[in-house]
């Protein structure tokens, strides 16, 4: 199954909650107010946020009123029009600047994080690139043990530190490691943060600092790695990230599990950090490039 299809598959719970409700509630009927309501209360649920939701059904409302959108069924193909301008042209996550290249991993616990840094690590090794996983959740055992079964399943060398340690000065080692080996890429874990917890976020914002002391203009990406099964609480947990470190690209795992796919469009719109990840599977091909068109495609084809 090539990846296209994966996503399609992954999004059935979606285009079961919100496509086919949006032709059930346009079939027959006429474009007004009461249709339009249950449009708009269709959008809410599906997670694509208040803002999109009302923008999307005034849109409907003002073109239909113009006479331009006399058709129901031709709300379809408007909808889709309207998604991909929300979500605009895709960006990959590539490395840029100087040696080595650093990503910054942040994300509550549970979110795939761990697994998701791993994948990123695959692919990158499979491009070619070197790559350097620095094991920052310092917290639990466990998950410096996770990421040293990624760091010999990619062929990534590991820096870690002892469980409990200071996991900005993991940050630091791992930079000074990479720029003495000429490696292309490092990738640092982080706790899985309560994000309401403020000493945590503090801690955030010096393993940031650190990096940008190892490593002038580093780190070049903030990677936010959400759950797409969270739908509302991942729209705040970027809030607040964003607020803390500077979020510069989203991660969305697990977007096969959740019928509410509408949190991609709901995090363009309300904070315009792209999306340059998604996770449609376990297996280690199913984390790809976001690409705005496949998915509104997968939605509606």
């Amino acid at each position: 199954m090539g990846f296209f299809d994966k996503l399609k598959q992954g999004l059935a719970k979606t285009r079961q909650g919100f496509v086919e409700k949006v032709e059930t509630i346009f079939r027959g009927r006429p474009i007004d107010s009461q249709s339009l309501e249950e449009l708009e209360e269709t959008l809410i649920l599906a997670d694509f946020g208040a803002a999109n939701a009302a923008a999307i059904t005034e849109h409907i409302r003002d073109k239909s009123g113009k006479g331009e959108l006399v058709e129901a069924g031709s709300v379809r193909d408007f909808l889709k029009k309207e998604m991909s301008d929300i979500l605009g042209a895709g960006q990959r996550l590539v490395p840029f600047g100087d040696k080595p290249f650093v990503i910054l991993a942040v994300g509550v616990n549970g979110v795939g994080k761990t697994t998701t840094i791993g994948k990123l690590a695959g692919r990158f090794t499979s491009e070619g690139y070197s790559v350097l996983l620095a094991a920052g959740d310092t917290f639990r055992a466990a998950a410096i043990e996770q990421l040293e079964i990624w760091g010999e399943r990619t062929g990534s060398q590991v820096v870690k530190h002892q469980s409990g340690s200071d996991p900005s000065a993991v940050a630091f080692d791992a930079i000074e490691a990479a720029k003495a080996r000429a490696v292309d890429i490092v990738i640092i874990d982080t706790a899985g943060r309560l994000h309401t917890k403020t000493h945590l976020m503090e801690e955030l914002k010096k393993i940031k600092r650190v990096c940008e002391k190892a490593l002038p203009g580093s780190p070049h990406e903030v990677l936010l790695v959400v759950d797409a099964t969270n739908g509302q609480n991942a729209l705040r947990q970027a809030h607040i990230f964003n607020e803390t470190v500077g979020v510069t690209a989203i991660a969305l795992t697990k977007l096969d599990g959740t019928a509410k796919g509408g949190i991609v469009f709901a995090i363009k719109k309300e904070l315009n950090i792209p999306v340059k990840l998604i996770g449609v599977g376990e297996g280690v091909d199913d984390l790809q490039d976001f690409s705005p068109g496949e998915l509104v495609r997968a939605l509606f084809d």
